[in-house]
Formats: C-alpha cells, structure tokens, sequence
C-alpha cells in the first residue's frame, strides 16, 4: 500500500497446504447446496370449478350450433355459467339472463335465475368478486346486474365494438341486447368494469383468457388450475362436444377457419380433453358428479 503498511493477505502467507483446506470446504458447501432440496415458487392454490344451469332452451336446431349438421335435429340445450372458488375469490365465467323480454321469446324450461342457480352452488350473488364476460351476447351478459360487488372482465375491442361502431352504418350486433350494453356502460362509470387486453392474459391468478374463437367480435375463452389440471371454459367458442369430435366450427361465427384454430389451441390447453367445457352441451351434466340440481364440479 502507498503508506507501506501490509494488508491481512499480506501479513498471513497463504501456503498451498492451507489453498486445497479452503478449497475442499468450499466444495463440500457446494454439493451440500446442489444435493439439498429445492423449493419450487409458489403457484396459485387450485380452483374448484362447477358448471351451473338456471334452465333449458328446449328443441333447439343442432344446425344453428355445428356448422353442416342435418336439418331438423335439435337438442334441449342447457344456459349455464361457470364457477370458480378459490384463492379468496368467487369468480364467474359468464352472468347468464334473467330479464322478462328473453324469457317472454325463449320460454326456457326449469328455469331460475343465475343468481339463485349460483346460490344453490353455496355462493351468494353479493359474495360473488368477479365476472368474466366471454362475450356480448344476451344470454352471457344479460345477468351482470344481479352481482352488485363483482368486478366484471371483458375483451377491450368487445366492449368498444359492442357499444359502439357495432350500431353504426355496417356494423352488426346481431344478439347483442342494447340495455346490456348501457348496463356495461353504467357499470363502467361505477369504476367496476375492467378490460383484458386481447390473448393470452392472466387476469386473476391461475385464471387466463384467450381470443381467437370468433363468435363474436372478439370473444374470449377462459383457463382456470384446478386439483384435476387446466380446465377450459370455451363458452359459445365451443357449443358441444360434436363441434370438438367432428372438428366442426359452430354455425355462428364471424370466421370459421379461426374458429377451428381456437378449437385446436384449446385442446392444447386443457390438462386433458375431458376437461374442455363447452357452452351449451347437456353432456356436461352427465359427465360431471353432481353437487346439486343442475350443479356440477368439473374434475
């Protein structure tokens, strides 16, 4: 050193007896270190994941589901939302319908509000923390005003489509109700609307959404982690099993060839094909152990 004193180094010679003693002590740390047990982050905790009918549109034609099905086949076809409880939230995918114009022009049968379906399912609408709208249509949207705290999730180019150039010169809005636009529009101004910004966003822990399927504008799908793996909650980007077994679009899409290619990236998604939920199958309600009348856990 410049005033000439010596540092610690300097005063205790390193002799190569004493190099390999520090040198085996460190190694011994370090295959310590590597042999020990690795704690992996933590994920978020499993969902528990239930499908909830609140009624049945009965003799529906299976031709406006599966692009190409014969004509004069029909279905009764459940109207359902989809549960997820866990990780201190009670999250739905999709609000169903409940006002009296739909059930005037649709008559469904069995029928009880989404929010007493969620009930039966053990969740009171009010505890409900958030909505996930998968798209615009009356039978998916009609019901947000029946879960006064939730927050509630759409597609941004949705909801800006929807209440807006939808309605103008060549827009469609074909099954788009406008009170269930001026109800978004008021929940918005509430501050409980929020946006997904288009595929593949994890809005919620262990929950994400996806576009692609077309049904409408820009309709989303939903995963969720659960105990049983991924599940997929297609929504009407699926409407049954057959759109998935023929590899058939659904017979109301804005693009077909996009349509298909959602159907195959969701295959991908889910843990197993067991646990893609489409939109309006009764085959959900055999598949799945019942918890309730019209309730069942996806697992």
């Amino acid at each position: 050193m410049p005033d000439g004193s010596m540092t610690l180094v300097e005063r205790i010679p390193y002799t190569p007896p004493m190099i390999r003693s520090v040198l085996s002590i460190a190694l011994a740390y370090l295959l310590l270190a590597a042999g020990a047990p690795q704690t992996a982050p933590a994920g978020p905790a499993p969902y528990e994941a239930f499908a909830v009918r609140f009624g049945i549109l009965t003799a529906f034609a299976v031709s406006g589901l599966v692009a190409g099905a014969e004509r004069g086949r029909t279905l009764d076809i459940p109207v359902m939302v989809w549960l997820l409880k866990g990780s201190g939230r009670q999250v739905l995918v999709d609000s169903g319908f409940h006002h009296q114009k739909f059930l005037d022009q649709w008559k469904p049968r069995d029928f009880r509000t989404p929010a007493a379906a969620v009930e039966s399912a053990g969740v009171k609408p009010e505890a409900i923390t958030d909505i996930i709208i998968s798209h615009a249509h009356w039978d998916h949207v009609d019901g947000v005003d029946l879960f006064p705290k939730a927050t509630i999730w759409i597609q941004r180019e949705e909801y800006r489509y929807y209440t807006g150039e939808a309605w103008q010169g060549r827009g469609t809005h074909g099954g788009v109700d406008a009170d269930d636009m001026e109800a978004l529009l008021k929940i918005n101004t509430e501050g409980r609307l929020r946006f997904v910004e288009g595929d593949d966003q994890e809005i919620i822990p262990g929950i994400r959404c996806y576009t692609g399927g077309k049904h409408t504008f820009a309709s989303q799908y939903v995963t969720a982690i659960t105990a049983a793996g991924t599940v997929v909650f297609a929504s009407d980007n699926i409407y049954l099993y057959e759109n998935l077994d023929k590899h058939a679009p659904i017979a109301q899409t804005l693009d077909a060839v996009s349509n298909l290619k959602a159907q195959d990236r969701i295959r991908t998604l889910a843990s197993d094909p067991r646990l893609i939920v489409p939109g309006h199958d009764p085959l959900v309600f055999e598949k799945f152990p019942a918890v309730s009348d019209g309730v069942v856990r996806i697992k």
